[in-house]
C-alpha cells in the first residue's frame, strides 16, 4: 500500500517535511514515514513503494544498535501500543510509524564524512578544505579519508544547509556541546560502519540530528538511512568515480541526464526509475539489517 500523504490522521500537525509527517501528541510525536522521494529539495509527485517502511525499519534498527553509544527519541513502533487517540489509523501507520518524545532539537545538521564525495568533494575541490579541515592534496572522488571528519551545517528552514566550521559551530551553541556532537556523532558513524563493512557496504557519510531530553543529549529524527546516509557496494567499489549506491542517487543521476534545472515542478519519473529506486531501498534494508522487509 503507497501513502503519499496523511491527511486522514486528525491529529494536531507538528511539521510536515518532505518525506515524514510528524504528528503532536503534547509530551510525544507520531512520525509517519511516507512514500515520498525528493531530490535537490524538490519533492515528486510520484511514490517510491516501501520507502516509508524501509527509512522507518532501517532507523529503529539503529537506534537500537546505537543505543549503547547515546540514547535515542524513540518510544515504539508498536502500533498497538499507540496512545488511544491514535488507535484508529493502525492499519494505515504499521510499519511506517514511531512514537518518540519530543526533544529539544539542537538546530544543527552534524556531518560525517569517511570518504571524498558529494558537496564535501565540491569543496576540497575548491579550497583543498572541508568545513575549515585541511586534507591531503590529491584525494581522488569517493577516496577514503585518512580518518573519519565531522563537518556540521546550518540547518536552514528553505533553501540549502551550508558546511560550517567546528569553531563557528561552537560560538553558536558553546564549546561543550559542539564537543559533544562532534565525539558523539564519530563514534556513531565508526560503530555503524563497521557494521556495514560486515555486510558487505561502505558507509560513505552520514547526518545526524539531535535533541535534548531530560536534560541529556540524543540522537533524533532519523538514523543511518538512505536518506540521511550514502551506503555503496564494497565489492564494486574504486576510487575515482561515482560509487554503485543505495539510495536515491539513481533517480538523482536519472533526472540530471534529462536536463532537469532543479526547479520546481519536478519532472514525471518513468515506471523503471521508480521501481530500480525502490529496489535499491528494499535490498539496503535486508543487506543491513539480515531481514526481509515484511
Amino acid at each position: 500500500m503507497l501513502l503519499g500523504n496523511t491527511d486522514f490522521i486528525r491529529l494536531p500537525l507538528f511539521v510536515k517535511g518532505k518525506v515524514r509527517d510528524v504528528y503532536d501528541l503534547g509530551d510525544k510525536l507520531l512520525m509517519v514515514a511516507t512514500d515520498r522521494i525528493s531530490a535537490f529539495d524538490v519533492v515528486f509527485s510520484e511514490l517510491i513503494p516501501n520507502k516509508g517502511r524501509v527509512l522507518n525499519s532501517i532507523s529503529e534498527f539503529w537506534f537500537n544498535y546505537t543505543s549503547d553509544i547515546i540514547g535515542n527519541h524513540m518510544i515504539t513502533t508498536d502500533v498497538s501500543k499507540y496512545p488511544g487517540e491514535v488507535a484508529g489509523y493502525a492499519d494505515m501507520l504499521r510499519g511506517r510509524s514511531m512514537l518518540v518524545h519530543k526533544v529539544k532539537m539542537v538546530e544543527v545538521e552534524c556531518i560525517v564524512r569517511g570518504y571524498l564525495e558529494g558537496s564535501g568533494l565540491k569543496e576540497y575541490l575548491k579550497t583543498g578544505m572541508i568545513s575549515g579541515i585541511k586534507l591531503p592534496e590529491g584525494l581522488k572522488q569517493c577516496e577514503k579519508l585518512p580518518e573519519p571528519i565531522f563537518t556540521p551545517s546550518t540547518k536552514a528552514k528553505e533553501g540549502h544547509d551550508m558546511l560550517i566550521t567546528f569553531d563557528q559551530l561552537a560560538d553558536t551553541i558553546g564549546t561543550e556541546l559542539a564537543t559533544q556532537l562532534r565525539d558523539v556523532s564519530i563514534a556513531l558513524y565508526l560503530k555503524a560502519s563497521k557494521h556495514a563493512e560486515s555486510k558487505g557496504l561502505i558507509l560513505a557519510d552520514t547526518k545526524f540530528e539531535f535533541g535534548i531530553l531530560d536534560g541529556k543529549l540524543v540522537v533524533a529524527d532519523e538514523l543511518f538511512t538512505p536518506d540521511s546516509s550514502r551506503f555503496w557496494a564494497a565489492d564494486e567499489y574504486a576510487p575515482g568515480r561515482p560509487q554503485k549506491s543505495f539510495d536515491k542517487q539513481y533517480l538523482r543521476e536519472y533526472v540530471e541526464s534529462i536536463g532537469w534545472d532543479k526547479q520546481p515542478p519536478a519532472p514525471k519519473l518513468p515506471d523503471e526509475v521508480v521501481h530500480k529506486t525502490s529496489a535499491k531501498y528494499i535490498e539496503a534494508y535486508e543487506r543491513l539489517t539480515g531481514k526481509k522487509l515484511q
